[in-house]
């Protein structure tokens, strides 16, 4: 066998092409086996994860599909969780990865060369700027951060320790996206004054207010606090139920914001508004557990045109018929894309006493891939040296989460809050200045970078 820098100048060189990538189903484990004979340990690359319940599995498993992957190591703070992940590897790949309850021995592994985030949200910065400095390339789940100024850190570090780092904005991935933003910017949609995001989630529920009590047998509730505020333990603030607390994360603004947005600003060739003023509240569950609004409207003013974000739970009459999308808005037509496809509404005008188009009607165009297995192959191409453009980089996932944590924080301050980007901060407001900051407890520190 060679030795690990030879496989590490593999990984980071080699244009090998492996043959039956982007399979929709999973191979046995004896069938894996047998083509990673033919791979060679050496050009194999090894993934570890921190934070294994939610997408953190499901980014690995898209991983897994490619058959120069491996999973060879799995942290968690739930050794339900991490038993749990453990018999998936070995079912998946027929070996058991080696567990780890914290997330920097596992980063001591030498074997290891690129992570997976999928903590939760307060936790990412650590995560990820601890996994470049000990040599990894890194899988970021979204949002990248839960401040504006975790963002600024993991970009440099980033650049600092010369990682790559994929977002796991896997909307950037999907055919119907790139189809949709190159006929945004055809201009065959005429001026464009409006683009709607929205997110309408009827599956949610109120969630009940339940006591704090003892953590489960098994979890290290410490280590999951890490530098959040100390409180007792409550389940409604632990497992999924996490994103809806301003402790850890910031709602559906960042849960689903960061996916539409981005595609937003990405599309419309802007990075940072004017302003920002936006409303709403607990309005659906007003005496529920939860602290983030289910209910939320966001406008943000960019030069030419104005950008709208709303998110409602527990209904899903979205615009357009669609719980959730983008909807650029122009002078002769209206582009709708979402997770199923995309179409094209066209307005008419009068022409001769007759109602005309004024562009061309495209009926609804569905996505032809998987996004999460195309963004996976990408993180894995850019690895192996073989593509240098990673389809959702670290610098583009800092500014779908600054622009959705820019939305909380005019939320938070009840003020339209004005950007000044060349500063990067907000023109004359303390109150929203000081909500750009992290605040780190229990004896953790912002990472310096």
């Amino acid at each position: 066998m060679k030795n690990k820098n030879s496989r590490r100048t593999f990984i980071k060189n080699s244009s090998l092409a492996i043959t039956g990538l982007g399979m929709t189903n999973y191979m046995s484990a004896q069938t894996f086996a047998s083509l990673q004979q033919k791979i060679g340990p050496n050009d194999q690359i090894n993934f570890g994860v921190i934070g294994c319940k939610g997408m953190g599995w499901s980014d690995m498993k898209a991983h897994l599909k490619i058959p120069e992957v491996n999973c060879i190591a799995l942290a968690d703070i739930d050794q339900n969780v991490l038993d749990q992940r453990a018999a998936n590897v070995k079912e998946l790949r027929n070996k058991a990865p080696k567990l780890y309850t914290d997330y920097r021995k596992m980063l001591e592994n030498k074997d290891i060369d690129a992570i997976i985030v999928g903590t939760p949200d307060h936790w990412h910065c650590l995560n990820m700027v601890d996994a470049c400095e000990a040599g990894k390339h890194v899988y970021q789940e979204k949002p990248i951060a839960n401040s504006i100024e975790e963002c600024n850190v993991m970009v440099k570090a980033a650049k600092k320790y010369n990682r790559i780092v994929q977002v796991g904005q896997w909307q950037r991935s999907g055919s119907q996206y790139d189809e949709a933003i190159k006929y945004v910017q055809s201009g065959k949609l005429g001026n464009i004054r409006l683009v709607k995001c929205w997110s309408y989630q009827g599956w949610m529920k109120p969630v009940p207010v339940v006591p704090d009590s003892a953590p489960p047998e098994g979890v290290d509730y410490k280590m999951w606090l890490g530098p959040a505020p100390q409180r007792p333990f409550n389940k409604n603030r632990f497992h999924f139920n996490f994103r809806w607390f301003w402790d850890y994360a910031g709602g559906l603004m960042t849960d689903w914001g960061v996916h539409e947005i981005d595609i937003a600003l990405y599309a419309m060739n802007v990075k940072a508004p004017k302003s920002i003023i936006a409303s709403g509240g607990k309005f659906a569950y007003p005496n529920d557990a939860s602290e983030t609004p289910d209910t939320l409207q966001t406008v943000y003013e960019f030069e030419n045109f104005n950008l709208l974000w709303e998110h409602a739970t527990g209904i899903d009459g979205g615009n357009y018929g669609k719980t959730e999308g983008i909807a650029f808005i122009g002078n002769n037509g209206t582009l709708v894309v979402n997770r199923q496809g995309w179409e094209v509404i066209p307005e008419t005008q009068d022409k001769d006493g007759q109602k005309v188009l004024k562009t061309e009607k495209v009926d609804f165009i569905p996505g032809k891939n998987n996004a999460l297995e195309v963004h996976a192959q990408n993180f894995v191409n850019a690895i192996k040296g073989e593509t240098t453009n990673l389809n959702c980089g670290i610098e583009t996932g800092s500014i779908a989460a600054i622009n959705a944590h820019m939305g909380n924080i005019a939320y938070k301050t009840g003020e339209k809050v004005y950007w000044d980007a060349t500063k990067e901060q907000f023109t004359n407001n303390d109150k929203a200045n000081e909500l750009i900051k992290a605040n780190y407890h229990n004896g953790w520190e912002l990472p310096k970078v």
